[in-house]
């Protein structure tokens, strides 16, 4: 079968030849001024505040595994998972729990968190809840407990604690029990929990290297202690300076403090792998009472 277009048509014919000459005018101009008008605000809000992964906005996130390590297994969350039941997580903290310095909530590190975790764990059903309260300090968080999440009850607590305590000059130290009082709190619901420490950012780092190592320190020192293990969110942060070479501008706010989307999604990225493993480890089971 022969097919005759209407270029060809048009051809043959040179008064529709010029009918065809100005629909095809007509239409061009119809499809400029479409492709240059404005798209529609809701849109465009949606696709700016909507979160990406990190290495879609930023240098690739690699987990360095023995930086990522938690000391612990995490023997409650192992136990849920081997047998199929759903996890719950919550992550109680400050502003940079709460997600300051992100674009929307939704970047917040306990968001991505959930992500990661969904990815670790194919088929299992996981939540992570964001219990950060900018401006918090260690005792105002452990009045949040109950209600917040003992009421919750997780099978695993991201206790991210002591930073504002040291911007403000009255870093946890030996002189205070309230991290002990805290735990005891939280070991009671037979929780899982790990802490995590401060960031590694410009106004953290002007309180002073020995300000700022002896709040980790402590924090670190009764983790250990309490037989708890400890994320160390410093430490990651710094090998992103002192070995990937990033600027503080890749992975800092402009605020000199805060985290943003990246690091925020780095973070949870390191957090996802650091758990899963000390999920995988062996389960450990007392040996039986000698008769």
């Amino acid at each position: 079968m022969h097919y005759v277009s209407l270029f060809d048509y048009a051809a043959a014919s040179p008064p529709v030849a010029k009918g065809l000459l100005r629909i095809v005018a007509v239409l061009a101009l119809t499809a400029a001024v479409a492709g240059n008008s404005p798209q529609p605000a809701a849109a465009q809000d949606t696709k700016a505040s909507s979160p990406r992964s990190a290495s879609s906005i930023g240098p690739k996130c690699s987990v360095v595994p023995d930086l990522a390590r938690l000391e612990l297994p995490l023997n409650r969350v192992a136990f849920r998972v081997s047998g199929g039941l759903p996890v719950k997580v919550v992550a109680i903290g400050s502003s940079s729990t709460f997600g300051a310095g992100a674009s929307s909530r939704s970047a917040s590190y306990p968001s991505r968190l959930e992500g990661e975790l969904g990815r670790q764990f194919p088929g299992h059903r996981l939540t992570v809840i964001n219990r950060g309260v900018n401006g918090d300090e260690a005792p105002g968080m452990v009045a949040r407990f109950e209600k917040e999440v003992i009421e919750e009850n997780p099978h695993l607590v991201l206790w991210q604690v002591g930073t504002n305590a040291l911007l403000r000059d009255h870093p946890l130290n030996e002189s205070s029990k309230i991290l002990q009082e805290g735990l005891a709190r939280l070991k009671s619901t037979r929780a899982d929990v790990v802490f995590v420490d401060s960031q590694f950012a410009p106004k953290v780092l002007a309180k002073g290297e020995d300000a700022v190592n002896a709040s980790n320190g402590y924090l670190a020192s009764v983790a250990k202690k309490e037989k708890v293990s400890i994320f160390r969110r410093f430490a990651v942060m710094r090998h992103w300076q002192e070995v990937d070479k990033l600027p503080f501008e890749t992975f800092v706010s402009p605020d000199g403090l805060h985290m943003n989307d990246w690091s925020y999604a780095c973070i949870a990225k390191w957090l996802g792998f650091a758990i899963a493993e000390a999920v995988s480890r062996p389960i450990a089971v007392a040996a039986p009472a000698r008769q």
